[in-house]
């Protein structure tokens, strides 16, 4: 039986996690002196006292979290965060539709960075600082941010994270998971306070720096201007994007490795670096070919673009700094494979993961194998290590319901009247959790704001989906999930 009170305690307890982060922007409101602050004391309080109602109606609740319950404050956790996340923009007036205010918190929390506004820059700075915020804080997961700082708060956190982590094999780096959590969230600061450095350094002012850099490490994409990074046009400015999203499309774990024990070997061997390394320099030159051949671009303009936009797609962050509408179409392929694809599994970008790509690879080399030797037993191998037989049906069936949802993304938005490219993009940005602004060119202008609202509640839960992996929240809808035994 789903002990759905502790369920109710966990979530009112993240509740005042939600609550800091509004002090945090009502802070800054107050420091810029700016219209906004009103908007931030009443969400502030709205959401204390949700907390405290959700505490209350669990005070009862037991302290053994099952591994059913866990995958419940899961994706509540999201829900009621991206729920509470609207009250700033609807206090404020900023958004003044609820299913908007919605769609923008969701695409916050869950990194994708598909936004209603086509104009953000009349909105005030802590409007702008919580919309970056709500990024960073998604970017290595709610309650995983939460185990790191209290890892009291949140109980049977060992199957919190299973539910919540990114890829198809969850390993930690110490016993104690508050402590290897604690140690991901350094790697993950670091690259925050680097990343602000190096902006700093190439001319932004200090909250542009801050703002851009949340939404970078976190490969969220979200921007305090309407042409996002494209705003500077500096060289510059678009290399130290590539290097942090690059960054932060690699294995924590790994970068944690390499930074704190000095394992350079350990992260060179990994098959899943070397994959995904190889795609974008291979994608990279491409592309730089094809824009030095067709569009006339120099050498160190066509590898910059190059570089910026296959590290953009791959780590699913979505910036974009050209008119890629300009570009040649067989670069539009590339980019949307690289969009599906994904960086590495156990980092901030969405996607496929290219583990499992380095999985399905494996098992298709098998298979040829096969046929000369049908009776030689061939096991799966990731970085040396046999993949347990288990794990194959499971990646097989994630890899089907991804086509799937994206397939079945893309017929409905062309049935409602979305253009064949446009439908395209859609489905990808939301399974894939990429927000790719739809006025590149690639297709007929329109934006996210442009969608019905039916279609934005669907999304608003695909991009759910797609940041949980899509089968942690299916698992919900099933009957067997909700059975007693």
């Amino acid at each position: 039986m789903i002990d759905h009170k502790i369920v109710f305690r966990i979530i009112g307890q993240l509740l005042f996690i939600e609550a800091i982060m509004m002090l945090v922007c009502l802070v800054v409101s107050l420091g810029y002196g700016e219209d906004d602050s009103y908007a931030f004391i009443v969400s502030l309080l709205i959401t204390i006292c949700g907390g405290i109602g959700f505490r209350y109606v669990g005070r009862q609740g037991g302290n053994n979290l099952s591994r059913r319950e866990a995958y419940i404050v899961v994706a509540l956790t999201w829900v009621v965060f991206s729920f509470f996340g609207t009250l700033p923009y609807l206090v404020g007036g900023y958004i003044r539709s609820f299913t908007d205010a919605y769609f923008e918190s969701m695409a916050g929390f869950s990194t994708t960075g598909a936004t209603v506004l086509d104009d953000v820059e009349w909105m005030p700075h802590a409007m702008l600082f919580w919309r970056s915020m709500t990024q960073w804080i998604g970017g290595l997961g709610i309650v995983f941010f939460t185990i790191a700082i209290l890892p009291s708060m949140v109980g049977g956190s060992v199957k919190v994270f299973a539910a919540e982590a990114t890829g198809p094999i969850k390993s930690k780096l110490h016993p104690r998971l508050s402590t290897g959590a604690k140690w991901l969230w350094s790697i993950y600061l670091a690259l925050t306070i680097g990343c602000t450095t190096a902006f700093y350094a190439c001319g932004m002012g200090w909250f542009d720096s801050i703002n851009y850099a949340m939404t970078t490490t976190a490969t969220g994409g979200f921007a305090p201007h309407n042409d996002g990074l494209a705003h500077y046009g500096r060289a510059s400015v678009e290399y130290v994007a590539t290097v942090f999203q690059f960054l932060s499309g690699i294995n924590f774990m790994l970068l944690y490795m390499v930074v704190f024990k000095g394992k350079v070997k350990l992260l060179l061997g990994n098959s899943e670096f070397r994959l995904f390394g190889a795609a974008t320099l291979v994608a990279t030159l491409w592309i730089m070919v094809l824009l030095m051949r067709f569009n006339g671009y120099g050498l160190e303009h066509a590898l910059r673009s190059a570089a910026f936009h296959v590290v953009s797609m791959m780590t699913t962050t979505g910036l974009v700094v050209d008119d890629l509408g300009r570009w040649p179409q067989i670069a539009w392929l590339v980019l949307i494979c690289l969009m599906f694809s994904g960086a590495c599994a156990g980092s901030t970008s969405g996607g496929f993961k290219c583990v499992r790509i380095v999985m399905i690879l494996s098992v298709i080399k098998n298979e040829f194998r096969h046929i000369l030797h049908p009776n030689a037993v061939l096991p799966i191998k990731v970085n040396g290590q046999a993949v347990p037989a288990d794990k194959l049906p499971t990646l097989l069936a994630f890899f089907a319901v991804s086509v799937g949802m994206c397939v079945a993304i893309a017929a409905m938005m062309t049935a409602i009247g979305v253009d064949a490219i446009n439908s395209t993009i859609i489905s990808l940005s939301m399974v894939s959790n990429v927000g790719l602004p739809l006025n590149t060119g690639m297709g007929p202008e329109m934006s996210w704001g442009m969608l019905p609202v039916a279609a934005k509640w669907a999304l608003s839960l695909l991009m759910l989906m797609g940041r949980l992996e899509i089968m942690t929240v299916l698992l919900l809808f099933t009957r067997s999930f909700w059975k007693d035994h």
